[in-house]
């Protein structure tokens, strides 16, 4: 492909050499740089690709994308200054891709909790609907049914493109993807084109790099500014700041929420462990999703898949079938009578959502054994959560994760998530600093992740609920900067069959 196609809708400031050379390859990574690549110098939080310009060149790289030009101009080297190299990259690799967004019916999905599990979802819906589909998650990068390991929550631009066009010549219809706030703001899904977007809430995360919730915020927001009027724009009205993602859009504005009127508005009628019985817009619907946060999801996948052309009839018939995301809401079921549960939950959010979840479908299958059987009541039964924080990430929703996990349960283990390259010790240290004297009664302190989780077994009892949360679909653990493997629910199990 020729460099002036890559570049079409790109803003240049200043063009020196050939721009009809051709291009075999775009990178941003000067070690991958051969003979015939365009190299992006991208501005990054750790380096500066305007640092590696020289070995991109040395590598036979025939044209630099920057934001400075070097002082020694190669004459062979076709050389493009620009005002945002990140951007321009994300629109050059969708040019050099053929744009293939544009062949998809691409649905993105923002927010701080339910994108991994809205995607999903949405996937399976559609794909169990005879559909060829895409996905691109935090747990896996699907193109039709092969299954892609994913390493980021959104892939870089380069990556993302090369996905979404394999997608498109495997005759694929649609793709679910989710949207970090991270990729929104380092611009790597520039150049997408977007069928319509989903917003689920927003709750105190990745403050270590956007520095304020308005930061935030504002992040999320303008992947919805950025929709193009074909486009939908579904939010939740329950969460504030929902009403606020659809003011400058120029997409179909439309809503769900269970706690306000909406489009698509929903209703928990039943829950039980195993299941929820609802009502959205007046019907009824059995989903094997627990708990109102994934209500809240349900009716985001209803509302997306409608404005898709999803048939009303037939979306509700498998709505019924589909099962939980890997590592959200997890049962992990055993002989002993424990109720094991592992979820995702790293966000002070998420982990009230998961619990009081665990509260609610306790204590209504509690009322239903009193009410049919008054004299076989046994007693109450205990929620245990196992909990840690990462490392190397926000710290200042350690002490929140530890309030939250001792407000709601009635034993707390803290431990360790991924401390990373960080002292685990300290981790728990930070995490005790949100709890009261009085709270340290029922909390134990564990290290070692694997040890927490018998210690737990070892208190648990028949009907006693387990939550491991915090790493979910993980199955590994990084140990000062070493990625072992750890999988929260092989330990879980294991534990279980050995009591």
């Amino acid at each position: 492909m020729k460099i002036k196609d890559i570049i079409v809708n790109c803003n240049l400031l200043e063009l020196v050499g050939d721009k009809d050379l051709d291009i075999t390859k775009v990178s941003f990574d000067s070690r991958q740089v051969e003979p015939g690549t365009l190299f992006f110098a991208i501005r990054g939080t750790q380096t500066d690709g305007h640092d590696y310009i020289d070995k991109a060149v040395e590598q036979g790289a025939s044209a630099i994308i920057c934001e400075k030009m070097p002082k020694t101009l190669s004459p062979n080297v076709t050389y493009i200054r620009v005002d945002n190299s990140a951007y321009v990259l994300g629109v050059g690799a969708s040019n050099f891709y053929g744009n293939p967004s544009r062949s998809l019916k691409l649905t993105g999905v923002t927010g701080t909790n339910g994108k991994t599990t809205i995607a999903t979802l949405l996937y399976r819906l559609f794909t169990d609907a005879g559909y060829a589909c895409g996905l691109l998650s935090t747990i896996e990068n699907i193109i039709d049914h092969e299954v892609i390991p994913a390493t980021h929550t959104t892939p870089d631009p380069v990556e993302l493109n090369a996905l979404l066009r394999k997608m498109v010549d495997h005759g694929c219809e649609y793709a679910f993807m989710e949207v970090s706030s991270h990729s929104i703001d380092q611009h790597r899904i520039a150049g997408l084109h977007f069928a319509g977007g989903i917003f689920t809430n927003l709750t105190h995360d990745h403050l270590d790099y956007h520095k304020t919730m308005a930061n935030y915020r504002n992040a999320k927001k303008k992947f919805f500014d950025d929709l193009p009027a074909s486009a939908f724009a579904l939010t939740n009205l329950d969460d504030k700041n929902g009403a606020v993602m659809l003011q400058n859009t120029n997409a179909k504005k439309l809503s769900y929420a269970l706690k306000h009127e909406a489009d698509f508005k929903g209703l928990v009628m039943e829950s039980h462990f195993d299941g929820m019985l609802m009502k959205i817009n007046g019907t009824e619907l059995f989903t094997r999703l627990v708990g109102g946060f994934n209500a809240s999801n349900i009716l985001a996948i209803y509302g997306a898949a409608i404005s898709l052309g999803f048939d009303k009839d037939e979306l509700l018939v498998e709505l019924s079938k589909l099962q939980g995301a890997n590592g959200r809401f997890d049962m992990v079921h055993s002989d002993t009578g424990i109720v094991g549960i592992v979820d995702y939950a790293h966000t002070p959010d998420a982990l009230e959502n998961v619990l009081k979840t665990i509260n609610e479908v306790k204590t209504e299958n509690g009322k239903r054994k009193t009410e049919s059987s008054p004299f076989s009541v046994l007693s109450s039964p205990l929620v245990i959560t196992v909990v840690g924080c990462g490392g190397n990430r926000d710290t200042t929703k350690r002490p929140e994760m530890a309030a939250v996990a001792v407000s709601l349960s009635d034993r707390v283990i803290l431990t360790s998530d991924n401390p990373r390259n960080e002292d685990p010790e300290e981790i728990i240290r930070q995490m005790k600093a949100g709890l009261e004297p009085k709270d340290m009664s029922k909390v134990l302190s564990i290290t070692d992740r694997r040890e927490a989780i018998r210690t737990a077994v070892a208190l648990a009892k028949k009907g006693d609920i387990i939550l491991l949360a915090g790493k979910g679909h993980e199955d590994y653990q990084i140990i000062k900067g070493e990625k072992r493997h750890f999988d929260d629910k092989e330990e879980l199990s294991k534990a279980l069959e050995e009591k």
